[in-house]
């Protein structure tokens, strides 16, 4: 019994995690994409904006932020071809600092897998905004056509 227990304690210590892309520090880089120049954290995942944060604050909490987990960081630093002075932080409910550029607060996508640069979430209207991989300007990527990797020109969806 004492060993289920156990495991059981260990499981949900595992599980903890919660679903934010967090470091302590975080780099924030250019990587060059199918769709261009587009940012990336330390692990190659691809940054996105969301259009409907307002303000420099985050719109996506919950379940969003589960879909979208924010990329947090104590202090961001700037990597190849990322203005650093344009990196920041902003403060999320419960005191985690999510990093923002050029006002942008940043979220990779839980599609995109582990693949460096993947773009599954171009374009994407989910959770009241659309979704954009952001440029080394800051700005989002919106691409014409299918610019997502999932195939087709709905998102992928198959509709």
């Amino acid at each position: 019994m004492r060993w289920v227990l156990m495991f059981v304690l260990v499981v949900a210590v595992a599980g903890c995690g919660g679903s934010k892309s967090s470091d302590k520090s975080s780099t924030v880089k250019v990587f060059s994409s199918k769709l261009g120049q587009i940012l990336v954290d330390n692990k190659g995942r691809t940054l996105y904006l969301f259009e409907a944060d307002k303000n420099g604050k985050s719109a996506c909490s919950g379940s969003c932020a589960a879909t979208w987990p924010p990329l947090t960081a104590a202090s961001p630093s700037a990597g190849s071809g990322v203005d650093g002075g344009s990196l920041a932080t902003t403060s999320r409910p419960g005191g985690t600092q999510q990093v923002t550029y050029h006002g942008h607060p940043l979220y990779t996508y839980s599609g995109d897998g582990p693949t460096s640069g993947s773009t599954k979430g171009e374009g994407l209207n989910t959770f009241g905004g659309a979704w954009y991989a952001v440029d080394g300007a800051g700005k989002a990527v919106k691409s014409t056509g299918s610019g997502n990797d999932m195939g087709g020109g709905n998102g992928g969806y198959g509709y």
